[in-house]
This record gives structure tokens, C-alpha cells and sequence, in this order.
């Protein structure tokens, strides 16, 4: 059986390119995989904000990053690219930092050139260290793997910081230091992905985050034009968690406004059923499990009823 980071290393020698939802939970996990997508990012600003409470400026830790990502990774067959953020520290946790995310079954592992603690891309008053320094954490990344196959991004936050060279400059010297992929976040414009793509010879990555609406600089460029420019893989890390934002907002907009009037306001439109949700958790595969592990015969019937019972509800909710 290919490990996930041989199955990476197939899609990444396929032509097209590999688009990469944000999962931060189980519903964002088994919805992405629905849907037909490959793989996705845990992404950890999406970790942070969903089991922490609290925004993505370097709060999240390493064990804290990999005891919410392990769930996510079993219950679902997609390829993850593991987010690190800066190696939690210099290259020995860099070292022991890839050994626990490949141990957890991710097929690829990111790491950025930003200080720690660090901060969201995003956000305004984030830093990074020196190239070279960036260079010794890929180094004790790359030492770190145990599969070949399992994927190094590097990635570099230095645009707009400084001016587009310097990114290139230090995609270069990250490729050249071992990455398998190099990245670098805050480029939005076709002019500036061609540029850096005639300067790399590594897979591109980039980032199209949905939400940020006023950044000017921000239009979104489509998968299919990221594609075509060259791009290889495309991140959307913040689709989902988002969209749960806006959604769970406007279900307890209704349920505020019911309790207020004192009515029932039905919205079907605004929840999954029951059904659904069961059936996207995988309720139906643990009874049938159940069932099929049974070895007494009594125990066996009694499954059979409740299996029946449980489908008869789910069907009428």
C-alpha cells in the first residue's frame, strides 16, 4: 500500500493542479473528501481559531497542532498538508516537528520563515529570520523523514516585507537546501506568479484565501488560471472555517429572532438534517461494523432491529 506521501508525490507528477481546501474539524474533513477533492490543508490558523478560541498569532503549539490534526487525518482518506507554522523553534524542533506529523499519517509538512511566535500572513507587524537560518530548519526537515516521499514546503513570508527578489532569493536557496515545494504567501497577481515561476524549479504554491474582503491587492485568481500560469498547488485556507461562521451567524440570527417573537421559525434552508449529518459522520459504517463484530446470535438480532430503527429514523428526519 502507497504511504500518503508516495500517493502526494503521484498527484504531484499528474498534470493539473492540486487544490487544497482548509480543514480545522471533523465536518470540514468528511465535507471536503465529499466533495472530491484529494487533499487539503490543516490549516493553522483554522486549528487556532476553532479548538483554541483565539486568532492565529503563534498561541497554537506543536502538541496542541498535532493532538487536533490526528483525528482529522484517520477519519477521512485525504492527502494532508500538515501546517507547522515555523518548526515550533530552531532545527532540532524542526527535526522532531516533521518525525510527529509524518508519525501521524500527513503526506506533506509546511514550514514558514516568519519569527515565532508568529502571526497569520495576513495580519499586519509580522517578521522573518534570515534566509539562512531558514535554510538549517529545511535541512533538519529534510533529515527528519523517514519516507522520502513525504513532502517539505517551505515557505517564505518576506513579500511584501521586501521586494519580490528577496522572495525568490529565498525560494532558491530553500529548494536548494532539500524542499520538495516552496511557497510564497502574499502573491495575488499573475505578474508576480510569473515572475517567480521563471525564476524557481520547484512546485509553486498558492494561496487564495475567500474573506478578505477590502484588500485591493487580494482579487482572487482561479484554479484553472493558476494552472495555466503553472501554479502547482492552490490553498483555500480559510473557505471553510469562514463559510462555518457565516452560516452558524445566520442559524442563531433565526433562533435569536425566534425566541424573541415567540414563534417557530422554520429555516430547513439553514441546517443540515439529521440525516445528513449522521450519514457525513459515518453513523451507518459504525452500525454496520457494529453488527458485523457481533458474534452472538441474540446480540446479532438485537443490532439487526436497532440498525433497522436507526435507518427508519434517519430516513423520516
Amino acid at each position: 500500500m502507497a504511504t500518503p506521501g508516495e500517493r502526494l508525490q503521484t498527484l504531484m507528477k499528474a498534470p493539473g493542479i492540486i487544490v487544497m481546501p482548509g480543514v480545522s474539524n471533523g465536518y470540514s474533513a468528511r465535507l471536503v473528501e465529499k466533495f472530491g477533492f484529494q487533499a487539503a490543508i490543516l490549516t493553522g490558523a483554522g486549528l487556532s481559531e476553532s479548538h483554541l478560541g483565539w486568532a492565529d498569532v503563534g498561541l497554537m503549539g506543536m502538541e496542541e497542532n498535532l493532538q487536533a490534526s490526528r483525528p482529522l487525518i484517520d477519519c477521512c482518506d485525504l492527502l494532508f498538508l500538515a501546517d507547522a507554522d515555523t518548526g515550533y523553534g530552531g532545527p532540532l524542533n524542526v527535526f522532531q516537528t516533521v518525525r510527529n506529523f509524518e508519525k501521524a499519517g500527513a503526506a506533506a509538512i509546511m514550514i514558514e520563515d516568519q519569527v515565532w511566535p508568529k502571526r497569520c500572513g495576513h495580519l499586519q507587524g509580522k517578521q522573518v529570520i534570515s534566509a539562512e537560518e531558514m535554510v538549517e530548519k529545511v535541512k533538519a526537515a529534510v533529515d527528519a523523514r523517514r519516507d522520502p516521499s513525504f513532502s517539505i514546503m517551505a515557505r517564505t513570508d518576506s513579500f511584501p516585507l521586501y521586494e519580490l527578489d528577496e522572495a525568490v532569493r529565498r525560494l532558491n536557496m530553500y529548494a536548494e537546501a532539500g524542499a520538495d515545494i516552496v511557497f510564497p504567501d502574499g502573491i495575488y497577481t499573475e505578474e508576480h506568479f510569473n515572475y517567480i515561476l521563471e525564476r524557481i524549479s520547484k512546485p509553486l504554491t498558492a494561496n487564495m484565501s475567500y474573506g478578505l474582503r477590502g484588500r485591493v491587492s487580494e482579487k482572487l485568481i482561479s484554479a484553472k488560471r493558476l494552472e495555466e500560469l503553472g501554479v502547482k498547488f492552490v490553498l483555500y485556507p480559510r473557505l471553510a472555517g469562514g463559510a462555518m461562521i457565516q452560516g452558524l451567524t445566520n442559524a442563531l440570527g433565526v433562533l435569536k429572532e425566534s425566541v424573541e417573537s415567540g414563534e417557530v421559525i422554520e429555516r430547513p434552508d439553514l441546517v443540515a438534517s439529521f440525516q445528513e449529518q449522521n450519514e457525513l459522520m459515518g453513523l451507518n459504517e459504525i452500525l454496520d461494523l457494529d453488527h458485523r463484530f457481533s458474534t452472538n446470535e441474540q446480540r446479532k438480532e438485537k443490532y439487526e432491529r436497532d440498525l433497522g430503527d436507526v435507518k427508519n429514523v434517519l430516513k423520516r428526519s
